[in-house]
């Protein structure tokens, strides 16, 4: 995933599991949606993924606790169309 993810992707959180590390509980919010401020190629030590993710909230996280969103569509563009008067009749 770490070479699909890059600044400024959002990504939504999938598992709160305790940190790997320290065993404390995490402050992630399963389902909360959460923007990536950089991702770092450095293995986790869970073994896990290649990557960890920094998305603001304490340092980095194993980018197996999160998933990719889709990008969003970019918006629709406004055009002008021409409109057909209805042709004026001469009454007889």
């Amino acid at each position: 995933m770490s070479e699909a993810v890059g600044p400024g992707d959002l990504v939504i959180c999938v598992n709160v599991a305790p940190n790997h590390a320290t065993g404390r509980p995490t402050p992630l919010v399963a389902g909360e949606s959460y923007r990536v401020f950089a991702v770092m190629e450095f293995a986790c030590p869970c073994g896990r993924s290649d990557a960890l993710l920094d998305v603001g909230v304490d340092f980095a996280w194993c980018q197996t606790r999160f998933r990719l969103l889709p990008k969003p569509k970019p918006k629709a563009q406004t055009r002008t169309r021409r409109v057909t008067a209805p042709k004026e009749m001469e009454p007889v």
